[in-house]
């Protein structure tokens, strides 16, 4: 029976779900190669740097599902999925990802427009006469 791994990810709007499996490195996001799903996406590599961290890149399959948000949303939250899956692997990855911060979820979300504003704070345009 092939053991399975799985670490949560999310930034922004966006939620990932990762599941590892031993393999020969093939990611598929969505159903989609992940080169293919973060076509032209220089960030999106930086997604996969907590398997670099752990020198774990190429032995692994990853089947993620991600949804909400926007690509760079979608590459953290992969990010944080990956890292925590790796953490559940082996709990001495933790060792590795924890100073390189790929074990920290970013909370910044975006603030909610308020009555009477144009944006969350923008104020209309003041005019004297």
């Amino acid at each position: 029976m092939i053991e399975t791994f799985y670490g949560t990810g999310r930034r922004k709007a966006s939620i990932a779900r990762v599941f590892l499996r031993n393999g020969e490195g093939k990611i598929t996001v969505n159903g989609k190669d992940f080169q293919d799903y973060f076509r032209g996406i220089i960030r999106a590599v930086q997604a996969l740097e907590p398997l670099r961290v752990t020198g774990a890149l190429g032995r692994f399959d990853a089947t993620i599902t991600v949804a909400g948000g926007g690509p760079g949303g979608q590459s953290d939250a992969i990010k944080l999925g990956l890292a925590r899956a790796l953490v559940r692997l082996d709990s001495e990855n933790r060792a590795k990802l924890k100073p390189a911060g790929l074990l920290t979820r970013d909370s910044r979300e975006v603030e909610s427009k308020k009555a009477g504003l144009k944006k969350a704070r923008r104020a209309p345009q003041f005019s004297k006469r």
